[in-house]
């Protein structure tokens, strides 16, 4: 079994919001009771509606907020009531991807690079078996191999999604 990561449980975050001068604040539940696991040398892809809580959730996990209830831990450890310099020191081992698609790829690389560039990083494998797992989840999304050697912004912003 893999070496668990990131584990939140039953995370939670609220906002009082103000309804006007005189008409007090209400509690906006942004995100209710969201819990996962990742593991070493896997991705968690969030996906959903506008609205829905994604930003909110990459918020918590990088700590860049605090829950309001449940628990986050990294590498075993709690980081939920953790001291700020503590909070810093594990900030520096979460990587968000946004899912704009104009800035969150790099317009000087290759689509074919970008994909194998997690791949290089997390796996054992060689250059041949990177690109046939690039041009594997290409063909998953619906790209097309000639895609490979195309930059960025030869691509729609759907393809780009």
């Amino acid at each position: 079994m893999s070496e668990v990561l990131v584990q939140a449980d039953r995370l939670a975050r609220h906002y009082q919001v103000r309804r006007g001068l005189l008409r007090g604040t209400v509690t906006l539940r942004a995100l209710e009771d969201v819990s996962f696991s990742l593991s070493r040398g896997r991705t968690l892809a969030v996906v959903g509606e506008s609205g829905c809580g994604k930003s909110t959730l990459a918020r918590q996990v990088t700590m860049i907020e605090t829950p309001t209830a449940g628990r986050l831990s990294i590498e075993g450890r709690d980081v939920t009531r953790a001291a700020r310099r503590e909070r810093r020191a594990f900030q520096r081992k979460v990587q968000i991807v946004f899912q704009d698609p104009y800035g969150s790829l790099n317009p000087r690389k290759k689509v074919g690079a970008i994909l194998e560039e997690p791949l290089v990083i997390n796996t054992g494998d060689d250059r041949r078996r990177r690109r046939e797992k690039a041009r594997e989840m290409m063909d998953r999304v619906g790209l097309r191999p000639e895609h490979y050697d195309r930059y960025p912004h030869m691509f729609s912003g759907g393809q780009r999604q």
